[in-house]
C-alpha cells in the first residue's frame, strides 16, 4: 500500500538526513584535528524488487559514510623535527595497544618514556631499525619496530685506515746526518683514536735523502723518540710519483689502539714547497647524543656532540588502492578492508608514494563553511522528511476513521 510506503520512504529520509547530520557533526569538532580526513555521507536509493505492478512503493533511502582518505591537507611548520607531514600519498605504519598495525596521517609525535615516538592518539610509530645490528628489514610488517629517539652515546671507533696526499719539495736540500724527530726535511701531523677513543697525534718526518729517496718516520708526539714505522720512498725523476716498487702505505700501530694503514700512493716529488693536499684518518672519540634529524625519504638519523650523524631508522610510509575505502578506527586512524585492497609498503619519495617533511603537521580536510552549509541543507531536508512523514500519519488517521465511521 502507497501510504504505509510514504511514512516508511519519509523515516528512512529523517534516518539518513540524521547520518548526515552526524558526520558534519564529526567534521565540525575534527576541524583542528591533525591529519583528520572528512567524512562524506553518500546517499543510495532503496528499490522494492517484489513491488506488484502498478502498486507503487516508496522505499526510501540508505547512508554508507566514507572518509575521504586520499585528500592532502595543508602541511603547517612547527618547531619539532619528530612532527611529521606526508605531501602525497601514503599513511604512517602505527600500532596500538593491542599490537595492531594501522595507517594514519596524525604525524604529531612525541617520545614516550621509552623514547618510541607515539603520536596524539598514542599509537607507535613504526619504522626499520637500520643502525648497528638492525635487521635490514625494509619491506614488510614483520621486520617493523618501534622507533625510538634515544640515541646511545657514540662508542668510540679506533683508527684504522687513512690517507695522506702531500708534495715532498724537489728542490729541497738533501739532509745531512741522520733522520730524526730532531733532524728532517719537512713535517705534518695526522689524528687518531685509541680503542678508548683517545686522541693520538701522529708526526710524519719526511727527510730528503738525495737520488729521488726520502726517508719518513713515523713517531707518536708524546715519544718521538722512538719511531712507530720508517720506510724509504723512491720517486720516478721524471713524473715525480712514487716507482711501483716503492711502499705505497705504511703500517703504523697506534699506541693503545689498532695498526692503521696509511696510503701514501698519491704523494709526490715535484719542485714546488711542500704542502698537504689531503689527510684524512678514520675513527672517533666519544659523542654525546644531541637529537635527530629526519630526511625526506623517511631516513632517520642520531646526532651527536662531534658532528657525526648516524642513520638510526627508516620510517615507511604504506598505501592501499583504495584509500577512500579504508575502515575508519578510533584515533584518527584506518585499517585495512576487502574494498581497500593489501598494504603496500615503500620507502618515502619511491614508488608514487609522497615525502615526509619533518617539523611540519597535516592539517584537517575539513572546511568549516562548507560543513555549516551542508548543516543548513540536512536541517531542511530532515525537516521536509518530517513533514511528509506528518502528512502520511494524518492521511492515515482519516482513512481509519472513514472505515470506523
Amino acid at each position: 500500500m502507497g501510504l504505509f510506503s510514504a511514512l516508511s520512504a519519509s523515516v528512512t529520509g529523517m534516518a539518513a538526513q540524521a547520518n548526515y547530520l552526524a558526520t558534519i557533526s564529526e567534521n565540525i569538532s575534527n576541524s583542528g584535528t591533525t591529519g583528520y580526513k572528512e567524512a562524506t555521507t553518500q546517499f543510495q536509493d532503496l528499490v522494492d524488487q517484489a513491488a506488484v505492478a502498478g502498486d507503487y512503493s516508496a522505499d526510501g533511502v540508505s547512508t554508507t559514510v566514507r572518509y575521504n582518505a586520499s585528500q592532502q591537507g595543508n602541511l603547517t611548520a612547527t618547531t619539532s623535527p619528530a612532527d611529521l607531514g606526508i605531501q602525497g600519498n601514503g599513511f604512517f605504519l602505527v600500532k596500538n595497544s593491542s599490537g595492531d598495525i594501522l595507517l594514519t596521517r596524525d604525524g604529531s609525535f612525541v617520545p614516550d618514556a621509552s623514547g618510541n615516538l607515539v603520536n596524539s592518539a598514542g599509537y607507535t610509530l613504526m619504522g626499520y631499525n637500520i643502525g648497528p645490528g638492525g635487521a635490514g628489514v625494509t619491506n614488510s610488517i614483520s621486520g617493523l619496530t618501534p622507533v625510538n629517539i634515544n640515541g646511545a652515546a657514540l662508542v668510540a671507533t679506533p683508527s684504522t685506515t687513512g690517507a695522506l696526499t702531500a708534495n715532498l719539495n724537489s728542490n729541497a736540500a738533501v739532509l745531512s746526518g741522520t733522520p730524526s724527530a730532531a733532524n728532517y726535511t719537512s713535517k705534518t701531523s695526522l689524528v687518531t683514536y685509541n680503542d678508548l677513543g683517545n686522541p693520538v697525534t701522529l708526526d710524519l718526518y719526511f727527510s730528503n735523502l738525495g737520488g729521488n729517496s726520502w726517508n719518513v718516520s713515523v713517531c707518536n708526539d708524546a715519544n718521538p723518540a722512538s719511531p712507530l714505522a720508517t720506510q724509504t720512498l723512491n720517486f720516478d725523476p721524471t713524473t715525480g710519483a712514487l716507482t711501483s716498487s716503492s711502499p705505497q702505505s705504511l703500517s703504523v700501530a697506534v699506541p693503545g689502539g689498532q695498526t692503521v694503514n696509511l696510503s701514501i700512493a698519491q704523494m709526490t716529488q715535484l719542485a714546488s714547497p711542500f704542502a698537504v693536499t689531503s689527510a684524512t684518518v678514520n675513527g672517533n672519540a666519544p659523542a654525546q647524543w644531541q637529537g635527530v634529524t629526519i630526511s625526506q625519504n623517511g631516513t632517520m638519523s642520531y646526532s651527536y656532540s662531534n658532528g657525526q650523524i648516524t642513520p638510526a631508522f627508516n620510517i615507511p610510509l604504506a598505501n592501499v588502492n583504495s584509500p577512500d575505502n579504508l575502515t575508519s578506527v578510533s584515533g584518527n586512524a584506518f585499517a585495512q578492508s576487502l574494498n581497500s585492497g593489501s598494504l603496500i609498503i615503500g620507502g618515502a619519495s619511491v614508488g608514487g608514494l609522497g615525502t615526509i617533511n619533518s617539523s611540519e603537521l597535516e592539517s584537517s580536510t575539513v572546511d568549516l563553511a562548507t560543513q555549516l552549509t551542508d548543516m543548513i541543507v540536512a536541517q531542511n531536508s530532515y525537516g521536509a522528511n518530517s513533514k511528509a512523514f506528518q502528512t502520511g500519519s494524518e492521511m492515515l488517521s482519516t482513512l481509519i476513521n472513514m472505515l470506523h465511521g
